[in-house]
């Protein structure tokens, strides 16, 4: 199996069906969150709306390299969520989710070996392996976050 489909099923793994690491992943655990479970504060942490918002914002970044275009994501707007306040808008963003996912895995998947040495947009970036492997490990960060708060709000809603 060729490096980039061996990431691409890595990627799916935490983002769309995988249970091998975390034995969970971001579908698994959103498919029953309410848009106001979501929403919901613990103290100084950040929602599972803004995570959510936060991880496919990277993926959609990264995404649109792939699809041939620029890198054109910033950090300090990786948390501007717009508010969510329906269970449309909720699904909504699930729905992208999941479809930026799917894409990213795709396009990674039809990426020759070659290119996981190469330069992603600017060296100070490092190779496309590295980011690839960055995304993977950044999704795995936060979706330990999301369930440790999915479980404080049902605990602090029993």
């Amino acid at each position: 199996m060729s490096t980039p489909s061996q990431l691409a099923k890595r990627f799916r793994e935490v983002v769309l069906d995988g249970k091998w690491i975390a034995n969970t992943n971001f579908k698994d655990q959103l498919s029953d969150v309410t848009w106001h479970q979501a929403n919901t504060k613990i103290a100084d942490l950040n929602t599972i709306a803004m995570l959510t918002f936060h991880i496919d914002y990277y993926i959609a970044g990264i995404l649109n390299v792939f699809e041939g275009g620029n890198l054109e994501i910033k950090d300090q707007f990786s948390y501007d969520l717009p508010p969510i306040e329906s269970q449309q808008q909720w699904e909504e963003l699930l729905n992208k989710l999941g479809s930026d996912s799917e894409k990213f895995a795709k396009l990674l998947e039809q990426m020759p070996d070659s290119k996981m040495d190469e330069v992603f947009v600017d060296e100070k970036y490092g190779t496309h392996l590295r980011n690839i492997d960055g995304m993977i490990e950044h999704a795995y960060y936060h979706l330990g976050q999301i369930a440790l708060i999915k479980k404080m709000i049902l605990f602090k809603h029993k």
